[in-house]
């Protein structure tokens, strides 16, 4: 069995170290130690020394050399339109407000498929489709990031994600 104890972040290893790759939907993204199988077959035991959100396009380096890419398995989603920034925000702030995975594209938002939903955002004046991608929504304010810290008036320092 192949295993892994190091996560590459997306862009900061060469593709041309990839020796397999894994699918795995939003779900299962989040992880310290699970065994994968490769799209060649494979076994692969993750086994990072803490909890990690895997992203698309990153890579497990393992143990004997090479990577194994980290591909987002498509989904059944919502990719959700508005005739303007305004009625968007108007939208992304109602499926917050709901404590939703929600995938940040600019132009436009990316929600998991419910119909119950759907209907609200067309209620909003929003237009939706149905699709099926890689989900990849945002971690949040609290789901890492790098932190430092800042020194306030009272000379205490106080942790800020960004």
């Amino acid at each position: 069995m192949m295993r892994s104890a190091q996560l590459l972040p997306s862009g900061t290893w060469d593709p041309a170290r990839k020796h397999d790759q894994v699918r795995i939907d939003f779900d299962r993204r989040h992880r310290r130690r699970i065994v994968l199988r490769t799209e060649a077959g494979h076994d692969l035991l993750l086994d990072l020394p803490q909890a990690a959100r895997l992203r698309h396009g990153d890579g497990l380096l393992l143990d004997g050399g090479g990577v194994v890419l980290v591909q987002a398995q498509p989904e059944p989603l919502l990719d959700i339109h508005a005739h303007d920034d305004a009625a968007l925000v108007r939208i992304a702030w109602h499926l917050g407000n709901r404590h939703l995975p929600v995938q940040l594209l600019g132009s436009h938002l990316r929600i998991r498929r419910d119909h119950v939903i759907a209907d609200m955002v067309r209620t909003l004046g929003g237009h939706v489709l149905d699709i099926e991608a890689p989900f990849d929504p945002e971690g949040g304010a609290y789901a890492g990031g790098h932190a430092h810290s800042h020194d306030d008036e009272d000379g205490h320092a106080h942790p800020h994600d960004h």
